[in-house]
């Protein structure tokens, strides 16, 4: 599932971090709050109507260690989060791409990132800990308007591994390297423990390395300029993996290693005195062997300021593409089943800033072949959600 924001109740846990964290200065400590929540309608198709109140509460602490205690050039960062764990794709619409990129599906209170970095050199830097992969690699400013999964972290990679890789909303221990070449390129890579988390126990935070579960490697390289930028990365995993992603084959699948893929990833803007349009395009692959949906593709337009008064307030239009993989074709074939040969998902939504701390955010998403599941109907829904930042 890709990484977001979330909204509901504020757990007493909670609430006790965010009253002992209120007091510290923003130098060298900031401090920040945010509560999202998303109200959300299965108005047709999918598995049923039906509605659900999604939450997300985010708190960060960034301390420049290098100011504070002496550390030359160095930042410990903890990122702590809760959500309510009401589902919403996994009850009403179906969908693999899932529509709220805050839907979690298990109510937890958890450290999510836990990170030190430091600058071991001129324009390189070394950063260790609990680490979010999809908040450097795989990402891009336009498409982060969008509250759909897929426009956070592309399928192709959210898809993989046992527990997904190490995104929102549960990560794992990593060490992450960067190295900017000049104004325009940067090169990043990092090593990530292969089972983030514990799959048996999804409402806690746990480090477990081991052979078995082995690491997942992912490289980028980034090319930017002032009104462009452009992506390329590869990831592969050490560990084996069954040639059955979805279970339905009748024999015991065969497990062996080479679950790897790769993605394209670009953005251009258009900027003038009060607008902003950015039109952004994505193209990854995954190993079918392995993996549900072989082929993704995405990409969309937003604009910024279209409206005269509302110079911060965004306009977007995107859709998400999943190819499902021949190899799973195939295994339905035999067990008598069958799978659409692809998964949709198009979304239209509008950003209003309210006041410098309030944001409301409506959005429809109509999703043609939900879950690849022949027996269910495209599935339009309606949603909106709000944001607070109660601390920043």
């Amino acid at each position: 599932m890709a990484r977001t924001n979330r909204p509901h109740r504020v757990s007493g846990a909670a609430l006790l971090l965010l009253i002992s964290c209120a007091s510290l200065s923003d130098e060298p400590a900031r401090f920040a709050a945010t509560y999202t929540g998303e109200f959300l309608s299965n108005r047709s198709g999918g598995l049923q109507r039906g509605n659900a109140y999604l939450d997300n509460l985010d708190v960060t602490l960034a301390i420049d260690t290098g100011r504070l205690w002496g550390w030359p050039s160095s930042e410990l960062f903890l990122y702590g989060l809760y959500n309510n764990g009401e589902p919403f794709s996994e009850t009403y619409v179906g969908d693999f791409q899932v529509v709220s990129n805050i839907e979690t599906g298990v109510e937890a209170l958890r450290l999510f990132e836990a990170w030190f970095r430091f600058e071991y050199a001129e324009h390189s830097d070394v950063l260790v800990g609990l680490f979010d992969l999809n908040s450097e690699f795989d990402v891009l400013e336009s498409s982060l308007l969008f509250t759909g999964s897929a426009h956070g972290i592309g399928t192709d990679i959210s898809q993989a591994g046992v527990n997904g890789p190490s995104i929102f909303p549960v990560t794992g221990l990593a060490i992450r390297v960067s190295h900017r070449l000049n104004d325009q390129w940067q090169l990043r890579g990092a090593l990530l423990d292969g089972v983030p988390g514990d799959p048996q126990d999804p409402d806690d935070t746990t480090i477990n390395l081991s052979s078995d579960e082995g690491a997942l490697a992912i490289v980028e390289a980034e090319w930017a300029t002032k009104a462009s930028r452009i992506l390329a990365g590869a990831w592969g995993y050490s560990a084996k993996f069954s040639e059955d992603p979805l279970d339905i084959g009748n024999a015991i699948p065969e497990q062996r290693r080479g679950n790897f893929g790769a993605y394209l990833r670009g953005e251009t803007v258009v900027l003038d005195a009060e607008q902003r349009i950015a039109i952004f395009g994505r193209a990854g692959y995954a190993h079918g062997d392995f993996n549900v949906f072989d082929y993704f593709f995405s990409a969309g337009v937003n604009g910024r300021g279209l409206i005269p008064g509302r110079h911060d307030d965004e306009l977007g239009l995107a859709f998400a593409w999943s190819e499902t993989s021949g190899n799973v074709k195939d295994l339905a074939a035999r067990a008598g089943d069958a799978v659409d040969s692809r998964e949709i998902a198009f979304e239209l939504t509008y950003r209003a800033n309210v006041t410098d701390r309030v944001v409301l955010q409506p959005a429809v998403h109509y999703v043609i072949n939900p879950g690849i599941n022949p027996a269910l109907g495209n599935a339009f829904v309606a949603g909106l959600r709000f944001q607070v930042g109660l601390i920043r």
